[in-house]
């Protein structure tokens, strides 16, 4: 997988698992721990969790399967860095849970692990509260919320208005339209946006129906990935460069900033390096007319 996200223009990420049972956790977060430490490819930066610790809500739990969503824990998340061998670099959880507040104070004063709020209905309060708790993102901002929420009390505006925020945009043309991926940047300024490609593993498949947690899912000719039935998103099969393309195309940033929001804020919002062979990587992405393209071997 590292090496096909490195010949696709990326050069780091962080493999991300959704709300699942505790086997899976259990047999794939040493997988990818060990995969961390593969020289080939695409640097593993660190594992994204996803959940477990989100809404249960329809709507807001987005394309994670309800059962597998449980209020969050100290003992559990323990029970995932174990498995992960300390190598969770992000998590996302709904701060406005019982119990949440305890979780976020336990994560940003024993670890260094990064706490971001997502799939969510928060209020004003909660994420303020949240963010001087510790937590200095939200994930995929726009997405992971019910299709029809309050015109003005909602997550929304209070993520935008909160500049100590950092916001994930997944800027594939599919998940927000234009005006709001302007807008959200205009909001963040590009100190605090980063582009995120919410890539799962239907990307590249032949369009069809497929299965994907709880429920059939089917994949456009388009790429666009969507509940059999229901205009409900199942993530996106657009790589980070076309995410960073889409985005380039709107003419709202220039070269400098572009780079900003696809490469130097999350390295230093998750505060990593990369090792010397993926910097010489980085020197292989050029950018001309608005587009990036990779340097073939």
């Amino acid at each position: 997988m590292s090496n096909i996200l490195l010949k696709q223009g990326t050069i780091a990420y962080c493999p991300t698992i959704t709300a699942s049972p505790m086997e899976i956790y259990q047999h794939n977060l040493p997988i990818i721990a060990d995969a961390a430490n593969c020289k080939e490819g695409a640097q593993i930066l660190g594992i994204h969790l996803e959940g477990p610790f989100i809404s249960p809500e329809d709507g807001f739990r987005g394309i994670h399967p309800k059962n597998y969503i449980i209020p969050p824990s100290i003992d559990v998340f323990k029970k995932f860095q174990e498995f992960s061998k300390d190598k969770i670099a992000i998590i996302t959880l709904d701060p406005s849970r019982d119990s949440s507040s305890d979780l976020i104070k336990y994560i940003v004063k024993n670890t260094k692990i990064l706490v971001s709020m997502g799939h969510h209905n928060s209020s004003t309060e909660t994420i303020k509260k949240s963010v001087q708790l510790g937590v200095r993102a939200a994930t995929h901002v726009g997405n992971g919320m019910a299709e029809y929420i309050h015109r003005f009390n909602n997550p929304i505006w209070s993520i935008l208005a909160e500049d100590r925020l950092t916001g994930f945009f997944i800027t594939d043309g599919k998940h927000l339209p234009a005006d709001m991926i302007k807008t959200c940047l205009r909001a963040k300024k590009a100190e605090k946006f980063i582009v995120t490609s919410d890539l799962v593993h239907y990307a590249g498949m032949t369009p069809g129906e497929y299965q994907f947690h709880d429920g059939p899912i089917v994949l456009e000719p388009s790429g666009y990935l969507h509940r059999k039935n229901e205009t409900q998103l199942a993530g996106s099969t657009s790589s980070m460069l076309e995410c960073m393309n889409y985005l380039a195309s709107l003419n709202e940033l220039g070269e400098n900033e572009l780079y900003k929001v696809g490469y130097h804020n999350a390295l230093a919002l998750l505060e990593v390096k990369l090792d010397q062979e993926r910097l010489a990587m980085r020197n292989k992405i050029k950018f001309t007319e608005k587009k990036f393209y990779t340097v073939k071997e």
